[in-house]
């Protein structure tokens, strides 16, 4: 049985978007669907669960902000369907959000210099970094199961590194999102603390 309805999830999130008037939401909503379609997350699932189930949880935590939404949507269109920046069909804050979302090694780098560069720039975008987070959360919500136990702790230990110091920079620059970020915190320390218990375990 199926956890998630990508239509289902499809209709809330745009009966929402046109409520709300949110413009760019409602743009990214038929692209994502429309570039995703065909790809499949390791989990078998369709890809565009991913973004759709990311977009419904910022909006239970009371996310209202157009931009982050249509981020959130576009978040892995350029990495993973060869889409330039410049084609999103959105304004230039949600492009950017996106742009900083797409991971890149450049040259001369490593892959670890790579992140440490990525997860600066991050902070840069109020969309990128609260799509980032959400993404996150999701992603460590669903890898269980999907993940080699070697990529569960490479994964764990760049969520640790990064992406908590990550959460921590954007509650000081945007202490009136405080609620949404303990939510956020909490589910991911929450999942990462207990897999990584279970991998020990198993491993003892």
């Amino acid at each position: 049985m199926e956890m998630f309805n990508a239509e289902k999830m499809y209709t809330y999130i745009r009966g929402y978007a046109c409520g709300l008037n949110m413009k760019q939401t409602l743009r990214a909503l038929s692209f994502a669907r429309d570039k995703h379609e065909g790809q499949m997350r390791k989990s078998g699932e369709p890809y565009i669960i991913h973004p759709l189930t990311m977009a419904c949880n910022a909006l239970s935590l009371g996310v209202r902000d157009d931009d982050v939404i249509a981020t959130i949507l576009l978040h892995d269109v350029c990495e993973d369907c060869g889409v330039a920046a410049e084609e999103l069909p959105v304004n230039d804050k949600v492009r950017r959000g996106v742009e900083l979302m797409t991971f890149a090694v450049m040259d001369g780098e490593t892959k670890e210099t790579a992140k440490i560069r990525y997860y600066n720039l991050l902070l840069e975008s109020r969309e990128a970094a609260f799509t980032k987070l959400i993404d996150r959360c999701h992603n460590v919500s669903t890898m269980a199961g999907t993940f080699t136990k070697e990529k569960l702790r490479a994964y764990i230990e760049e969520t640790r590194q990064f992406v908590l110091p990550l959460l921590r920079k954007v509650k000081n620059k945007y202490p009136d999102e405080s609620d949404i970020l303990f939510v956020l915190k909490y589910h991911i320390v929450s999942v990462i603390d207990a897999i990584d218990l279970t991998l020990d375990i198993c491993e003892a």
